[in-house]
Formats: structure tokens, sequence, C-alpha cells
């Protein structure tokens, strides 16, 4: 009888075929559908979830069709907005997603061609995600929330829900840029989440809640959240030596330092970092920023000391940024969320063409 290959994490199993997206962790590389991210960043939103969702270069036909669909249901029924205002104010962003997105009304009766019936179901959840945490911070400010106008571009129309006023053109672009970084990322805890759902052959909307549900720990999505507090309970750069020196010495972990998948700098950071110092250029903002730059530049002292490399991730400087778009930290994970739901429905629809029911054998040890 062949030996079982035990992995407690599953790390180097592959438990796969995806052709969605590619991290190369070696090198430092990431790729939606075989390009490289850092040549997506340029391209409009909406195309580029276009591509992540097909596999293909969307046509203006195409482009407008996604766009209308979004926004048109982008909309929150009387019963939606109902349900959210009957949950508890303090509840986290990501619990409340949790709550609502298996409750969504998915009826459509637009259809753009090309796509399966599943993936306009996971679409409107997509349409619906932005108002929901729109909303939920309207009501929280103790305002009422603000309609989804139809006539915006996808991020506009989020930021002027959420804030509650015209966001700029540099606002618009940072979001942009930010969110089409957060689309993919192969099979991540969340999205892998969502594929052992989708093996069942649940529902679309049963499938992206486990992923949402995944995404919400420390370990994963809620990191950005993390990072920030982090910085905020440090207070300044002149604490960040101190504070690293004593996680490392309690085996306490750095928020948004290292990555699973990287051996070099996570090619996201890249962008989000400078991006975070342009936006970050004063006040609290600015010293939030500065304390960040001094707790990795600690963490790579420290473990040069111990002849190893560490890199800030993804997460670790997009709290600054959402953080300047007037974005409370405790919604940082939502916008995240708001973003990877575009892949988890793009695995549902790869998996679902040829889904096997997933399930590993455990190792059983007596008492």
């Amino acid at each position: 009888m062949t030996q079982a290959i035990y992995s407690a994490d599953l790390a180097g199993i592959q438990v796969g075929e995806t052709r969605i997206s590619n991290v190369d962790g070696e090198n430092g590389t990431l790729s939606y559908r075989g390009i490289a991210i850092d040549q997506l960043i340029d391209r409009p939103f909406l195309q580029v979830v276009w591509l992540l969702l097909t596999g293909t270069e969307p046509d203006t036909r195409q482009e407008t069709a996604l766009q209308s669909l979004l926004a048109t249901h982008s909309c929150l029924s009387r019963q939606e907005l109902a349900l959210l205002s009957q949950l508890p104010p303090t509840l986290h962003p990501m619990l409340m997603l949790q709550c609502l997105v298996p409750s969504l009304d998915l009826t459509c009766d637009t259809r753009i061609e090309g796509l399966s019936e599943d993936a306009h179901r996971g679409l409107l959840i997509a349409a619906k995600i932005p108002s929901l945490i729109a909303a939920k911070h309207q009501l929280e400010l103790g305002n009422e929330p603000i309609k989804s106008n139809l006539h915006l571009s996808f991020h506009e129309n989020f930021l002027t829900m959420f804030n509650a006023r015209a966001p700029t053109a540099t606002e618009i672009r940072t979001l942009d840029v930010t969110q089409i970084l957060q689309l993919e990322h192969s099979f991540n805890a969340s999205t892998f989440a969502g594929r052992v759902c989708a093996s069942t052959l649940a529902p679309v909307q049963s499938s992206v809640t486990a992923s949402i549900a995944t995404l919400s720990g420390k370990l994963h999505g809620g990191a950005d959240q993390a990072a920030l507090e982090m910085a905020m309970a440090i207070g300044s750069p002149e604490g960040a030596a101190d504070f690293v020196a004593k996680c490392l010495r309690t085996n306490q972990k750095i928020m948004g330092m290292g990555h699973r998948e990287y051996r070099v700098v996570d090619p996201r950071a890249t962008v989000l970092k400078p991006m975070a110092q342009s936006l970050c250029d004063e006040g609290e903002a600015r010293q939030l920023f500065d304390t960040l730059v001094a707790v990795e530049a600690a963490c790579q002292a420290e473990f040069a000391k111990r002849g190893k490399k560490i890199h800030a991730n993804v997460e670790f400087y997009k709290g600054a940024v959402f953080y300047k778009l007037g974005v409370p930290p405790d919604y940082f994970t939502s916008l995240f969320a708001m973003a990877r739901v575009y892949g988890y429905i793009a695995h549902f629809m790869e998996f679902s063409q040829d889904s096997k029911l997933i399930r590993p054998s455990a190792r059983y040890v007596s008492s």
C-alpha cells in the first residue's frame, strides 16, 4: 500500500489545476491569465475583471455590458436594507458580509453572452457587496445609506456612497490599482475554501460566503487591519525597533511581514508602498506610514542578523492607502473581499467545469 503524503498545512501539495493566475514565489511575480500584474494595473478595472473571469480580452460591447450589469444591480432592495439595519451596529463588516451574501436577491433577467448562469449570480453578488459595505458605514455614522449612482464608474460610485462625497481622480485611480492587485492569488486559503464548498455542488453564493469567512482571519485578509492597528499602537517610528525586538523575543507574529508564497518581495507590495508614500504626505497619515517603514526596516535588520531576509507583503502598506482614502481600519478587509470576489467567481466557474468532491484523508492518532 502506498504511503499517504502527510502535510498539516498542505504546503507544497498540488490539489488542482488552474488557468486563472500564477504565483511564482521564487521569482516574485504574479500574473492573471498569463499577463504580469504590473502590466494590468494601468488598465480599466472592469477590463481586468472580464479578463480574469473569461480568459479573453473584452471588446467595447462586453466591457459596457459588464459595467451596465454591475451598475444596474448595485442598488440594494428594501428587504436587503431592512436586513442590514437589523444587524448589530458593532458587527464587523466581514461578519456582516457573511450574514447577508447568502440572503441577496440574485434574480436577473439581463444576460451577457458567453457568461454562465452561475457567473451571472456571482456578478450580482459582486455588484451588491460595495453597496452593503457603504450602507453599513453610513448607518454606523447615523446617516441614511446613499443610493448607488448608475452613471458613475465602479469605484467612483463606491467611494461616493462610502464617504458621502465625490472622490478625486487620484482617489479613484488609487482604489482601481489597489483592487486590481487584490483580484486573485491562486489557491490561497479563502479561494481554496470556496473550491471545497463548490465541490459539494453548493451554489455560488455559498462558495463565496465560505471564501469571505476564510478571508476574514488575521493570517489571511485580516492582516491589513492588524498591520495598521499595529502602527497606531506603536505610535511613532522611534518605537518600531523596540516593538520588533519584543515580538521576536516573545514569538509574536508581526502582521504584514513576510509571505507564505514569496521568497522575495511580494510584487503587489512594490506597487503599494510607493503609492502609500505618495498619498500619506502629511499629518497622522504620514506618521503611520513612517512607522510602518520603520517596522519593516527593523524586521529586516533583525532577520539579517539571523542570516535571513524578510519583506513586507501586500497587506502591510495597503492599510495606509485605505486609511488615506477615508476607510476605517475595521473596513479594510471588506474592501479586500470587494475585489477578491471576482477571483472567487472565476474559480467557481473553472472548478465547476470538472468538479470532484474534495475529501482528504486524516492521519488517525490513537489517544
